[in-house]
């Protein structure tokens, strides 16, 4: 069974910066692919930003592009989501989650191809 157990949020004023982390236990961590997703209030759910397996492929929302990055550490079977340049719109509640994939196929984008999520970790940036 896989775990997934974000760390890392906060409160932060405007243009200030947060890493995120998303701990795996179970699995083998290297086989999968990993993506950020966040849900703010009244907004339905937002994919943020993923990784393949092959830890080239990436894939960002428009809206943070430039200024989130995401990156892995098989070695410690950690996703991460540096973000800098908060803005107030990025407040929401952060949720990683993992999929088994081989390396020929494309990174996914839809939450629901993602089997494992964790629990969340709150984001909450001030004006």
């Amino acid at each position: 069974q896989v775990q997934l157990v974000e760390s890392g949020g906060g409160l932060v004023q405007t243009g200030g910066s947060l890493r995120l982390s998303c701990a795996a236990s179970g699995g083998t961590f290297s086989r999968f692919a990993m993506v950020w997703f966040r849900h703010a209030p009244g907004k339905g759910r937002e994919l943020v930003a993923a990784i393949h397996r092959n830890d080239r492929d990436t894939n960002y929302a428009d809206s943070v592009t430039g200024r989130f990055t995401i990156s892995r550490d098989n070695a410690k079977k950690t996703v991460y989501l540096q973000m800098n340049n908060l803005k107030v719109e990025d407040t929401a509640v952060y949720y990683c989650a993992s999929r088994h994939v081989i390396l020929t196929v494309p990174l996914s984008l839809q939450p629901t191809d993602y089997g494992y999520w964790g629990q969340g970790t709150q984001v909450t940036v001030s004006s």
